[in-house]
């Protein structure tokens, strides 16, 4: 099987462009959530958000337009047999929400071309590649489906790219199912009450470890193992027993060739709702036991990006398992009880080589990446 190594990333997120100052302010606790001022939510649980700075949209275009020629900059040129594959929960909604409400009497077909087809056209792939939406685990079963492509030999080089915005269509859905926090997220904190919606852009090149050598290509790290299950337990719940991930889990850890006790730290979902969060630790807790390792979430920093959180979290992950340390949690003083002792606002020092990312989607959908960092 041949070896995947992540050799390059991409950021834009609510902290800035590029993974340096995104690291920077995660160290330093910054939050990037703030007053929502791109439409009217007052008739909405909150009333603000994670929202990337100076966003502004081309004109007849969607902002992900603007965040995909931020991204392109950063990634650079990228091999000619690059693969790619896209995660996006609502692609270009706020462009949708644009003409449905002028009424346009444009064809559709003639207004909007195809994401995929977007993407790959700006970074001169001919790959047609694919679109993968699993709700907010969009973007690492993205990675998962990339690693096994490569490891299968399938592919050499595979871009995933992913993206999601703050739009008033996903704002109010999550404030009619009741889901947002009136106040900043608390991720894995006893008073937590609701998520925080965020938005970003990430890509991140895999590569066959042999073809990024011949490339030069510095690896950032090794993508180990994954996996991905669903606790098929309620539309939009997660089963409260963690099943789901906990079998994502030890996919994971099997396919890693590791066991729990060689994780150093996790980067969990963390979205600061009552039941993800319990459902997160309680799964934690079945795999790792009296061994959980130190975890973490950025969400109180970024807000919840949606099909971008898990890829925006596994380039976190990479510069974590480079300088062995993790941030804090953003908005956690109080953990909850089962994560008494793995939970700190302020950065945390870690030893070890493997990290494992999860995360969790509507429709009982469960992902986990676990990286491996180079020696």
């Amino acid at each position: 099987m041949n070896r995947v190594v992540i050799s390059r990333v991409a950021t834009v997120t609510a902290q800035g462009d590029g993974l340096e100052p995104l690291w920077q302010g995660l160290l330093a606790g910054r939050s990037g959530i703030a007053p929502l001022t791109r439409f009217n939510c007052e008739n909405y649980i909150s009333q603000q958000a994670a929202c990337i700075a100076d966003l502004q949209a081309p004109a007849k275009g969607s902002l992900l337009d603007t965040i995909l020629e931020r991204i392109a900059v950063q990634i650079g040129d990228l091999p000619n047999d690059c693969r790619l594959l896209v995660a996006s929960t609502k692609g270009e909604i706020d462009r949708l929400t644009t003409v449905c409400r002028q009424q346009a009497a444009i064809p559709p077909a003639v207004l909007f071309e195809p994401l995929l087809e977007k993407i790959a056209r700006r970074f001169s792939l001919p790959d047609r590649g694919c679109n993968i939406n699993a709700a907010c685990a969009s973007s690492t079963i993205a990675l998962a489906r990339a690693a096994a492509l490569i490891a299968a030999g399938q592919a050499e080089a595979v871009l995933v790219y992913a993206a999601d915005l703050v739009s008033e269509f996903v704002f109010s859905g999550f404030s009619a199912l009741q889901a947002l926090s009136a106040e900043p997220c608390r991720p894995f904190d006893r008073q937590r009450k609701g998520l925080t919606l965020g938005e970003a852009g990430v890509a991140l090149l895999l590569m066959n470890e042999e073809r990024a050598k011949l490339s030069a290509e510095s690896p950032l790290a090794y993508v180990a193992g994954w996996g991905a299950a669903n606790d098929a337990h309620h539309v939009t719940a997660p089963a409260r027993d963690g099943c789901g991930l906990i079998l994502a889990c030890r996919q994971a850890l099997a396919k890693a060739g590791i066991t729990a006790d060689q994780v150093a730290a996790i980067n969990a979902h963390g979205t600061g709702t009552v039941y993800n969060d319990a459902m997160e630790l309680t799964a934690f807790n079945a795999v790792f036991g009296a061994q959980l390792p130190p975890l973490h979430g950025v969400k109180g920093s970024l807000g919840h990006c949606l099909g971008a959180a898990g890829g925006v979290e596994v380039a976190i992950a990479c510069r974590a398992l480079q300088q062995q340390l993790i941030p804090g949690t953003v908005g956690c003083p109080d953990a909850e009880e089962a994560g008494q002792g793995r939970l700190n606002t302020a950065p945390q020092k870690v030893s070890g080589d493997y990290l494992l990312c999860s995360n969790s989607g509507f429709g009982g959908i469960n992902a986990v990446v676990i990286l491996q960092g180079v020696a």
